[in-house]
């Protein structure tokens, strides 16, 4: 299997099977212990994926589409296939920091995002949301960004729910070309 193994679900004191299949994903670790961290961590923009982002090749920084001031990026740890973060290029931290027209074109890529979404994958529903300061969940607090989450009926199975562990049907870099192709065509 390409980025996750299965194993035969032997475990317990006992060394008997347990009945269940596992799904290993060590590529998660690197989210969850904050391996990939830079040194000086995200606060300040050279070290802020979102800064670093836009200067970088498509295929590399996942951007999907890029307007005058925010741009469309995958989530490199996605709830979904699909899941995007829409940025403003401004390093900034707080949604109220947002100008006028900063306001207004990440409004208009949040939408757009959702049709171009709904169009390549036939998505039921969205969650959207920011999570405003690390208590309230944001993983980069440093760098205001908009989460737009495709959901489908029936995904939230026992995988995420009790297994903690989310199946990804896709690779990020084909999902990444689905989208930016569907969006410059939008």
């Amino acid at each position: 299997m390409t980025g996750a193994e299965r194993d035969t679900g032997y475990g317990g004191d006992n060394g008997l099977a347990d009945g269940l299949d596992r799904l290993w994903t060590p590529h998660r670790m690197t989210y969850i212990s904050g391996e990939d961290r830079p040194e000086g961590g995200y606060e300040k923009p050279a070290g802020c994926p979102f800064c670093l982002a836009p200067g970088l090749p498509a295929e590399e920084s996942l951007v999907v589409a890029r307007g005058e001031h925010v741009f469309a990026v995958l989530n490199l740890y996605p709830y979904n296939p699909g899941h995007l973060l829409v940025c403003p290029y401004r390093h900034v931290a707080d949604y109220t920091e947002l100008d006028e027209p900063e306001t207004v074109e990440l409004a208009a890529f949040t939408k757009a995002a959702m049709r171009v979404v709904r169009h390549v994958s036939s998505a039921h529903g969205f969650n959207l949301g920011m999570n405003q300061g690390g208590v309230a969940g944001a993983g980069i607090a440093a760098h205001l960004h908009q989460h737009v989450v495709p959901r489908w009926g029936g995904d939230a199975n026992f995988m995420p729910v009790i297994g903690r562990t989310k199946v990804l049907p896709q690779l990020l870099a084909d999902t990444r070309d689905l989208l930016a192709k569907a969006w410059s065509a939008a």
